[in-house]
């Protein structure tokens, strides 16, 4: 049956991958963006995450047009990358209140309508840098490890209502930002892949559907690594 999907950020990258994969899959998909709206095919709803009743306004309107949001994937997530020392409150802020309290916004939101229906999917999307940890990237890292706690507790509260709530965590994957790192950098992460490649965004989206389907309806609170092997044993 075709379910209301909605996924964060899904106008680009991996979340436009995710929400492609639920649309091919005979799914209604709405995708929220800032400021370029996804292709045709979707239900493009502008909104920003770090603003409650922007979120409210968001799922009532993906509600009339494709009904109560069944699957959720919180994808939607921002960098202001620099060395501890030279990172600023607003660096630290923004981040945080993006990729860690935005996905709040929603999962909190999103739990209302799935209590109503008594099931529903969560999935955030976290980063082995949430596990590793990166050098420039305390904000982004606090941000994507927050995620799983987030996740872990959504499960154990929400699970006897037929919700589930999982954590995919990618690693470095084929997009526009890691297409302009330098050879030599790009050279330094796949040597410490076991794959030796960088991953695809449908192979995240893979992970994502699968997460979100009947076949996963006994898998809560996992955090399942999409990432070559680069982070195995976390």
């Amino acid at each position: 049956m075709s379910r209301s999907v909605l996924v964060t950020g899904g106008n680009r990258g991996i979340g436009l991958a995710i929400a492609q994969a639920f649309k091919d899959a005979g799914d209604q998909v709405a995708v929220t963006y800032n400021s370029s709206p996804p292709p045709d095919g979707f239900l493009g709803v502008k909104c920003d995450i770090t603003d409650q009743e922007q979120v409210d306004a968001a799922f009532e309107t993906i509600q009339a047009e494709h009904g109560p949001v069944e699957v959720l994937v919180a994808n939607a997530g921002i960098t202001k990358d620099t060395l501890l020392l030279r990172m600023s409150d607003d660096d630290w802020d923004a981040v945080i209140d993006t990729n860690l309290s935005g996905s709040f916004r929603v999962a909190r939101r999103a739990a209302k309508g799935m209590l109503r229906l008594r099931k529903g999917r969560i999935v955030f999307i976290s980063s082995v840098v949430g596990m590793l940890g990166q050098a420039g990237q305390v904000n982004y890292a606090a941000s994507k490890s927050g995620l799983i706690g987030m996740a872990r507790s959504i499960a154990r509260e929400l699970g006897s209502r037929g919700i589930t709530a999982n954590v995919v965590a990618p690693g470095f994957v084929e997009t526009d930002m890691t297409a302009v790192l330098p050879e030599d950098t790009q050279k330094l992460y796949l040597s410490q892949i076991p794959l030796g490649r960088f991953g695809l965004t449908e192979e995240i989206a893979n992970a994502v559907r699968w997460l979100a389907s009947e076949e996963a309806g006994y898998v809560t609170g996992a955090v399942i690594p999409v990432d070559g092997g680069i982070g195995m044993g976390n």
